[in-house]
């Protein structure tokens, strides 16, 4: 079965995927003006504006709902892998795919709240399987789309999650998974059952505070270590074109591991952060694609570099060749994962470091696997819109529970491998789709541009700028 999934995996994560990865996002950076670039200020702005509502969270909310899917295992042991993987230069090609991601994120989450809806209880909901359903008229694909996200979601990545948080407070205090396993089933049931209200409130709580700390240590951690920064950051960007002696056949998968895990990190692309997105109260789409394109930097800019000036700075991690021999070897005998984090922090914050890591680890990846419930939950809402299924959401519990144990307990080579196919099988399906469906996301930006240049505070009319099927703004004009 491990041969297998990791041959599945090779095939979904080919070369194709990188290029389909980086060659949207520089696509959608052009059609888009560099919105990423240009639009920066106007995204914190929004950011801090906004309220809640009824049926819907604040751009702060959904921004902080979407922040604890992307800021997870991915932003510390996804980094070491990374490295381990792909060297120093990984990092690079992770800073590449988050400046281009941000665009990619602008488009998908502004179709989500083009084409969001609202479900029997008032709450908005939307996403990939809502867009592609309703902007392409291809009801098998985002059938398709939301069942590939249920099980991903539901049960694939969880046990990511799972793991890391086991594997962390195993490396500080000798806590058995078993015991992990229990104590995060307990939380996790108690928040899932509360609704997407308590999510946001969760998750906006927790997840500022806990990035912060994050970002925080490492800057301590930087200065303490301040003579070795110009060094590291000189290793970073040779080793990312080949050009370090040491890394220099590694070129290819520095590319491959810094796409590869920051996709897996930031989400770009991935179809996970449109569904937060939907569920934001704003008077225009383009505000919350803003706000989501925001989130990108925030993520990978931030915490995952944070991760990674600390492993770097220190020198607590090892590298492999593609031939499995060790190019650096640090850390003998520790794996590639939360491991390297905790030693780099240990190494400054003797007795202290290790269990800081954990904790961080506890509150990203919890956060993480509150976010991937809600994702499942939303499409499963999808695919009951014509007949109530209730049983539906009593088996996705479950299952994300379950995952949540056996996660806990496997390999952390076996949870990894589950994780990529099914952020894989995401990514080909929506990249495909916002390729195809770009058009109403880059009229939107126009659209938003103008108003601003007006001194308007910018409304949504689909109809005016001949967008069709946008049935909840069309209701909300009228």
């Amino acid at each position: 079965m491990d041969e297998f999934l990791a041959t599945l995996n090779g095939l979904i994560w080919s070369k194709a995927l990188i290029a389909l990865c980086l060659g949207a996002g520089l696509y959608f950076s052009i059609r888009t003006r560099f919105m990423q670039l240009r639009h920066v200020p106007e995204m914190i702005r929004l950011l801090l504006s906004g309220k809640s509502s009824q049926a819907g969270v604040s751009s702060f909310q959904a921004l902080a709902i979407s922040l604890s899917g992307r800021v997870g295992i991915g932003n510390i042991a996804g980094v070491a892998t990374a490295i381990a993987f792909g060297g120093p230069g990984a990092v690079f090609w992770m800073w590449v795919m988050a400046f281009l991601g941000a665009s990619t994120s602008y488009i998908e989450s502004t179709l989500a709240q083009i084409y969001k809806e609202k479900d029997d209880d008032g709450r908005y909901r939307g996403g990939p399987a809502y867009f592609i359903d309703k902007a392409m008229g291809q009801k098998w694909y985002a059938w398709l789309f939301a069942v590939v996200t249920i099980v991903a979601t539901g049960f694939f990545l969880p046990g990511v999650q799972a793991n890391g948080i086991a594997a962390g407070m195993d490396n500080a205090w000798s806590v058995p998974p078993t015991v992990t396993a229990a104590g995060v089933v307990l939380a996790l049931g108690f928040i899932i059952f509360g609704g997407v209200k308590r999510i946001a409130r969760f998750a906006e709580f927790v997840v500022p505070f806990m990035a912060l700390a994050y970002m925080l240590v490492a800057f301590v951690i930087m200065v303490l270590n301040a003579e070795q920064v110009p060094a590291m950051v000189s290793l970073i960007l040779s080793s990312a074109f080949g050009m370090e002696a040491g890394f220099g056949a590694m070129l290819g998968l520095a590319v491959e591991w810094g796409v590869k895990r920051g996709i897996y990190s930031n989400e770009a692309g991935q179809g996970t952060g449109p569904h937060a997105a939907a569920a934001a109260e704003v008077s225009h789409p383009a505000k919350q694609g803003y706000v989501q394109a925001f989130s990108i930097y925030v993520d990978t800019l931030l915490v995952c570099s944070a991760t990674a000036f600390m492993i770097l700075s220190t020198g607590m991690y090892n590298v492999a060749s593609p031939e499995g021999a060790m190019l650096v070897e640090a850390l003998p005998g520790i794996e590639a994962g939360p491991g390297f984090a905790q030693a780099a922090v240990e190494s400054v914050m003797p007795g202290y470091g290790a269990g800081f890591v954990a904790l961080a680890l506890l509150f990203f990846a919890f956060t993480t696997i509150i976010a991937y419930y809600y994702m499942a939950e939303t499409n499963i809402a999808y695919i009951n819109r014509k007949v109530h299924r209730p049983w539906m959401t009593l088996a996705l519990r479950v299952f994300i529970l379950l995952a949540v144990v056996l996660g806990s307990v496997r390999s952390a080579g076996a949870a990894w491998t589950l994780g990529d196919i099914g952020v894989g099988l995401m990514a080909w399906l929506n990249i495909v789709a916002i390729l195809i469906l770009q058009k109403p996301a880059l009229l939107a930006l126009r659209d938003y541009e103008r108003q601003k240049k007006e001194g308007k505070d910018p409304e949504f009319d689909p109809v005016s700028l001949g967008i069709r099927n946008a049935a909840f703004w069309e209701r909300r004009k009228d």
